[in-house]
């Protein structure tokens, strides 16, 4: 396969930025995109210049032209459209969170399985040089063993029941919509799973959390994180050794990274890209797809099973 043909489900925001990214990848095209409403799908093709516009999903995943669909709706829809796309054959990347659950997640897992399709969630965080920098730092020994983690993501909403950020229908709140970002951040340093968890919630009118703080207790080091919906917070997050630390402003979208002994910066990573920083995962899907692989190596399908599952139990003590 000497180029990738994506198509894109859904029109919405994320899905602009995934178009104007792919064309900054070395392999990659869109070729298709669907919507529930055929004038937004063509609106959209027209505004990047894509060949085809579908009026429906199940059009996009028989297009015979696409390789790899690009799951780019809310997440409560994630295992029906990622399903859909699979059972029809097609590679998927499906936007973070993957599912809204820990059972969903393993569901998709298995029908990737199934289905001998290549499955991967688009936690496009972990593929960030600035991102990718720090973990090598930690993992050389520049800020010492790690004792702390502390990261943070929240943009203040209105409440608005009707509002998908805010449905309990459509899996709303904090923690999957901004949460997800702290709590994989977490998981990308650590490969060992927390052995306690602590978590105060607010809740918006209708109970739906939109302000959280959790504590996930490591044998050797504690993470600190938060979300809201209420307030916007400073959304950096640290890593805290014995011997430093490392900052990362804005961290869900780095792109740089700073190295702290004391109060002495002495060493500072910036990736100078021009994209928003897609690009990067989507070459390496194109990469893993032009190899015949059926996951990712950056973020495995145990890896996104982890995560949901530590969210599973945030969102039971919350």
């Amino acid at each position: 396969m000497r180029e990738v043909r994506w198509g894109i489900v859904g029109a919405g925001r994320i899905a602009h930025t995934f178009a104007k990214d792919m064309r900054a990848t070395e392999a990659g095209v869109v070729q298709a995109v669907a919507a529930r409403d055929g004038a937004s799908a063509a609106s959209f093709a027209a505004q990047y210049a894509i060949p085809t516009a579908h009026a429906s999903y199940q059009a996009l995943y028989a297009d015979p032209n696409v390789d790899a669909i690009y799951i780019a709706t809310p997440h409560n829809l994630h295992i029906d459209h990622a399903g859909d796309a699979m059972r029809a054959g097609k590679a998927v990347l499906c936007e973070k969170p993957l599912t809204v659950s820990a059972e969903q997640a393993q569901q998709l897992i298995h029908l990737a399985r199934d289905c001998d399709t290549y499955l991967m969630e688009g936690m496009w965080t972990w593929f960030l040089p600035a991102i990718r920098q720090a973990r090598n730092w930690v993992e050389s020994g520049r800020i010492g063993r790690v004792l702390r983690i502390q990261a943070d993501f929240g943009y203040p909403l209105g409440y608005d029941p009707n509002k998908r950020e805010y449905n309990a229908e459509l899996a709303g709140g904090c923690l999957l919509e901004m949460g997800v970002y702290p709590v994989a951040f977490t998981a990308f340093l650590r490969s060992d799973d927390p052995r306690e968890f602590s978590v105060v919630a607010r809740r918006a009118p209708n109970g739906v959390e939109d302000d959280l703080v959790a504590t996930l207790t490591f044998d050797d080091c504690i993470a600190s994180l938060g979300t809201s919906f209420r307030a916007k917070l400073r959304n950096w997050a640290y890593v805290i050794g014995e011997e430093g630390y490392i900052a990362i402003p804005d961290f869900w979208r780095a792109s740089e990274c700073q190295l702290w002994h004391l109060d002495e910066q002495v060493d500072r990573y910036v990736d100078e890209r021009t994209t928003e920083g897609f690009n990067y995962q989507i070459d390496a899907v194109n990469n893993d797809l032009q190899a015949g692989l059926r996951q990712s190596s950056v973020i495995p399908l145990a890896a996104s099973l982890r995560v949901q599952r530590m969210m599973d139990t945030i969102r039971a003590l919350s």
